[in-house]
């Protein structure tokens, strides 16, 4: 097979993938921090898949993740991005479980981050759900509140959004954590905090993954952390005119 050789399956209505995107692909996942970390070898003894929640509702297998990675099976890796990895439940049974230490949970972290990176389709398709919490997290430094999450809401999530009906009131002063009391946000984050926090997330490429995989939400992101800056420069211009009068 040449370089430039390209991966298809002939029944599939799938665009083409060329062998050089494949082993960009698997580059972008060996060269991950943790990677090395995260895998040893394998016995191909089952353990893992055994044990794994996963595995017993879903086509997934964390046995055979560790063997498309050790045995660099571009073509079996990238097949596995498009569905499989996102079964993955990260309990982390598989690594405690592992005769070699790998943590096939570890590696799919890695290779749906990978996914994330070069926009793919199942990357978008899983993580559309989480926009409006995206935008939550993103916009105010802080988590859904219990009283946003209702079925007008959230059309998209099916039928079984109905059995969030609780008399939330009741139930949230059942937790014994005082912050956890409210339905609304349990804490007000400082303005400077949130400009830092948007400036750690585009140093560090969060904001770039996040355009890859929803344009529309990080272009609302994006004017929200912008006026965000404008307040919190003027907020040091109108402390600074006032020192000098002082």
């Amino acid at each position: 097979m040449t370089a430039h050789a390209q991966i298809s399956d002939p029944v599939s209505e799938a665009p083409v993938v060329s062998r050089e995107d494949l082993e960009e692909i698997f580059d972008d996942i060996r060269s991950h921090a943790v990677y090395d970390h995260e895998i040893h070898g394998c016995l191909n003894c089952g353990i893992c898949t055994a044990t794994c929640p996963s595995a017993h509702y879903y086509d997934y297998s964390p046995r055979e993740i560790v063997q498309l990675l050790w045995t660099e099976n571009l073509e079996g890796i990238y097949d596995a991005m498009q569905e499989k990895i996102w079964a993955c439940a990260q309990c982390y049974t598989c690594a405690a479980r592992c005769p070699f230490e790998n943590s096939p949970g570890g590696l799919v972290m890695i290779m749906r981050e990978v996914a994330i990176k070069h926009g793919m389709e199942s990357a978008k398709e899983v993580l559309r759900p989480f926009s409006r919490v995206l935008l939550k997290v993103i916009s105010t430094g802080n988590q859904l509140a219990p009283n946003m999450i209702t079925k007008e809401a959230f059309p998209d999530w099916g039928p079984n959004v109905s059995r969030i009906d609780a008399p939330l009131n009741i139930l949230r002063k059942a937790i014994p954590m005082p912050t956890m009391h409210t339905l609304d946000t349990a804490w007000e984050v400082n303005l400077k905090t949130s400009v830092e926090l948007y400036t750690i997330w585009e140093a560090t490429g969060v904001l770039d993954q996040l355009e890859t995989v929803d344009e529309n939400l990080f272009d609302v992101v994006s004017d929200v952390m912008d006026e965000k800056r404008e307040e919190w420069e003027e907020w040091l211009e109108d402390n600074e005119d006032e020192d000098d009068d002082d």
